[in-house]
């Protein structure tokens, strides 16, 4: 296995690859907005379709930033990419913008919201279906190429008459700018930028069972956060943020950056934001987001800790987690909200009881940082990736590794279960239990992985030296010699401890180091860190692209059977 302790392979250095050219503007048509694409692609050396055991999947088509945009002006941040769908307009739309709006509603990956939506990677969202634009014209994104945005509330705006209050939109980050684009159009172009002029956005979250109209979540590079409605900033033909409410003002709780930000499951209430310096914070909508709040001073900077803000009524943040020293690089809940992942800089998986605040379980990477993880539908696994290219399967049973992943050539940067592939060979028991799940790293490519619980080797115990390690199929706690203690952190277990996994497919995808990773019911879509993202078409959705009614009747009632072997 190779170590690139330079994030990603001198091959793809960013300095010696040039950005994406972006297509003309197409017409209506989508077929002519594909062989745009591809030819842009086939012009960089890239194929436009890789294949799979189950079929071809063919890229669709591409989105992108404005041409002419300069992504490092105000200092270089990663994209990052969030799927939003909106559902029909409600009655009341939004919230009249007010400094003192409250904030945002209940978790985008809340239980109930994963088995209907499927997709991985923690964003809430549901699939996508490529069926003409949104209802958001090309005025509007012509409207909003320029201009600067203040971090606050404007108290007036200007209505873009032709939003029609639904769709889904593709929401990233690059540089100093939020960018919306509609994931129903052909159109490359987004139809909304959001300028910051202080600081850059780093992470970002949707709640599509948010209440009260705020669903979208933005933690900064400074710290600051904002809660906002999607539609509300769709219906705006401004630059700036229209009634949002601002946390952690200026650093006035913690000054440094934010790290990841998650809407927390089966609360209508909360949402944490993960900080660079190892703190995690609790935050509840319902309260002003202008008041301070002070903590005691963390006595262990080595030990997990959580304290409670003096004025639970009045303050906000409401409580502070400290995981870990270094930065926090990521944070994922189970779909039923009862536990969170962490991963950081220290290398260390983290698993808590949210509820019981109480840490359940973790261990180390092989080598380096970890940058992503996410969870099983079904809440029994959870991946990690990061700077040791591996893929690593954690066992919420086990509480254990019981299988890396080889096959990158650099750092993982997003992971995801794909909660919509069946496998052909499924006979739907619980005893051929058959996961799929993707990873992309900075070596530009995607790579997609089968896990199949009945053929997955487990070692029982560590063999002493000089002996040969005592092996099990399966992964049943009964197979191990004794269940890890709770709240114990391993070691970074030996390399021929863990049973290896080769990838199904391994293809290169883009010309940029990856950053993203999202899997829908008719596509994937990958995401390159200079804010470039594509969609590729599943087998069986490819015969159906012509078919507008059939994918929006598709992504519409698309569900997820938590617990089976077709849908992991």
């Amino acid at each position: 296995m190779k170590m690139m302790n330079n994030g990603y392979n001198s091959s793809f250095n960013s300095n010696s690859v040039g950005l994406m050219s972006n297509a003309a503007a197409t017409t209506a048509s989508s077929s002519s907005s594909a062989s745009t694409t591809n030819a842009n692609s086939q012009s960089q050396g890239l194929k436009t379709y890789f294949k799979t055991p189950e079929g071809r999947y063919k890229l669709y088509y591409e989105k992108t930033h404005p041409p002419g945009f300069l992504p490092f002006s105000h200092g270089k941040s990663f994209s990052q990419v969030t799927l939003a769908q909106l559902k029909d307009k409600p009655a009341q739309a939004g919230l009249t913008p007010s400094s003192n709006s409250s904030t945002s509603a209940s978790s985008g990956v809340r239980y109930a919201a994963a088995k209907f939506l499927g997709v991985g990677g923690g964003n809430g969202v549901r699939a996508i279906g490529f069926a003409g634009g949104n209802g958001t014209g090309k005025a509007v994104n012509g409207a909003s190429r320029s201009g600067s945005l203040v971090g606050s509330n404007g108290s007036h705006s200007i209505l873009n008459p032709n939003y029609d209050g639904k769709g889904t939109y593709l929401i990233f980050n690059v540089g100093d700018t939020i960018f919306i684009g509609d994931l129903n159009s052909p159109d490359k172009d987004p139809i909304k930028s959001l300028h910051f002029s202080n600081s850059n956005p780093i992470c970002h979250a949707f709640d599509p069972e948010a209440k009260d109209g705020h669903d979208l979540l933005i933690g900064l590079n400074s710290g600051d956060v904002y809660s906002v409605s999607l539609r509300q900033q769709l219906q705006d033909v401004g630059k700036k943020l229209v009634g949002a409410q601002h946390y952690n003002k200026e650093g006035s709780v913690n000054n440094s950056r934010c790290t990841s930000v998650a809407w927390i499951p089966e609360s209508d209430a909360a949402f944490v934001v993960a900080h660079a310096d190892g703190n995690l914070y609790v935050y509840e909508k319902g309260k002003d987001g202008t008041v301070d709040t002070s903590f005691p001073v963390i006595k262990d900077q080595t030990q997990f800790s959580v304290a409670h803000a003096r004025s639970s009524k009045q303050s906000n943040p409401i409580a502070r987690w400290h995981i870990c020293q270094g930065p926090i690089n990521n944070v994922a809940f189970s779909t039923d909200g009862i536990y969170l992942a962490t991963v950081g800089r220290d290398g260390y998986l983290r698993v808590f009881d949210y509820l019981k605040e109480q840490l359940i379980c973790g261990g180390k990477s092989y080598y380096g940082a970890l940058l992503c993880c996410t969870w099983s539908g079904d809440g029994k696994y959870i991946l990690t990736g990061g700077e040791d290219d591996l893929v690593t399967v954690w066992s919420m049973e086990d509480r254990k590794v019981v299988a890396w992943g080889e096959g990158h050539n650099s750092w993982v940067s997003g992971v995801a279960f794909d909660s919509y592939w069946s496998s052909p060979t499924s006979d739907d028991t619980e005893e051929n239990v058959v996961y799929r799940f993707g990873s992309v790293g900075q070596d530009t490519q995607l790579l997609l992985w089968d896990l199949s619980m009945d053929e997955i080797v487990v070692p029982l115990r560590r063999c002493p030296p000089g002996g040969s390690p005592t092996f099990s199929t399966g992964s049943q706690s009964a197979h191990w010699d004794s269940i890890t203690p709770l709240g114990t952190l391993q070691p970074a277990p030996s390399m021929r401890d863990v049973p290896k996994l080769s990838p199904v497919v391994a293809h290169r995808v883009h010309t940029e180091p990856l950053s993203g990773l999202i899997f829908t019911q008719e596509s994937i879509l990958t995401a390159c860190r200079e804010g470039h993202v594509k969609i590729w078409m599943r087998p069986s959705s490819e015969t159906q692209s012509s078919n507008s009614e059939s994918l929006v009747g598709s992504s519409t009632l698309a569900s997820t059977r938590v617990g089976s072997s077709t849908l992991k």
